[in-house]
């Protein structure tokens, strides 16, 4: 993700003494994302990715490390977190907390074709089904709450074409609630440069910090909503069916969450507009930081409203 924070040659190789993985070889920081510092590590043993944690309660790491290697034991493409010689998977550098994962190859796809996104509807329903064995709960930081606490901060600095949109999709939102819906552990920011995949074949899943308790439904709109939508916001339906297709293979939907889906979407392409408006009018200091456009999930939420009436026919198509 971003660098947000400098780490020197000397105070690495001294982090790294603590891990089974041998001498310092190289390292270089990764310039993408908007949350945490990573770096790309090398050692004698292998290679690595290294994360400082810039936002995320430290009281929840455990939570993540832990979600993250029970995944990878259970055949979810992910990273496995390393163990220092205390037992720990979590440690500090730089006075902050960090965590070393072992490095998955491949690389992310800017314009995923129907295959890719069908393995990527695949691989999420059986993230959805190992997690619901992990027997641990969190709650959902950018939920609701979280939406109206960004709007009010943002209202002042927004332009009034934009203060009625968020006007009008919070009191949307507001009559909606789905508790009942089937639920369990999400990722909750599985977009196309969280997934890596070499050729046609997904090789892993990263970057779990956002994982939460809520609605899976609600999970695969965050993710139909970032690797099935056009240049405009509307969807591409070449892409969405065969991810959602997928999806269903592995955990079959339920009505009710068929009548929920446009609603759904929304709230997907909202909570992520009000994010990156966030990072946008209050940033925060770094090396190589870069901030996300806002307007992109902004023509997605106007998309969504107009799409509405014909969003929920994607649960009748097949790959």
């Amino acid at each position: 993700m971003s660098v947000f924070t400098r780490i020197e040659q000397s105070e690495l190789a001294a982090f790294l003494a603590d891990y089974p993985v041998g001498a310092l070889v190289s390292y270089c920081g990764i310039p993408s994302g908007i949350e945490n510092t990573n770096y790309f590590v090398t050692t004698a043993n292998g290679e690595y990715v290294l994360t400082l944690f810039e936002t995320v309660d430290p009281a929840d790491l455990p939570f993540f490390l832990d979600l993250i290697a029970f995944l990878a034991e259970h055949d979810i493409p992910c990273a496995h977190p390393l163990r220092n010689r205390a037992g720990d998977y979590l440690g500090r550098l730089h006075g902050k907390p960090a965590a070393l994962v072992a490095r998955l190859y491949g690389g992310s796809v800017l314009r995923p074709n129907p295959d890719q996104c069908a393995a990527i509807g695949r691989v999420l329903a059986q993230l959805h089904q190992a997690a619901g064995r992990f027997g641990r709960l969190r709650e959902n930081p950018r939920g609701p709450r979280w939406w109206r606490k960004t709007a009010g901060a943002l209202t002042e600095r927004l332009d009034p074409d934009d203060r009625a949109r968020l006007a009008e999709e919070l009191r949307y939102q507001a009559l909606y609630r789905f508790a009942d819906l089937p639920r369990g552990i999400i990722h909750a920011d599985l977009f196309r440069d969280n997934a890596l995949f070499d050729g046609e074949r997904l090789t892993g899943l990263i970057d779990f910090y956002y994982a939460c308790t809520d609605t899976w439904l609600y999970d695969l709109a965050i993710t139909v909503n970032d690797w099935c939508s056009e240049d405009d916001g509307s969807l591409d339906w070449t892409r969405a069916g065969p991810l959602v297709a997928a999806y269903q293979a592995v955990r079959p939907t339920t009505h009710m969450e068929h009548g929920a889906w446009p609603t759904l979407l929304r709230a997907g392409a909202l909570r992520f507009w009000l994010s990156r408006l966030a990072d946008q009018h209050f940033p925060r200091a770094g090396e190589l930081t870069h901030t996300k456009d806002p307007l992109v999930f902004r023509r997605i939420l106007d998309a969504r409203r107009q799409e509405a009436p014909r969003l929920r026919t994607l649960f009748s198509r097949r790959a």
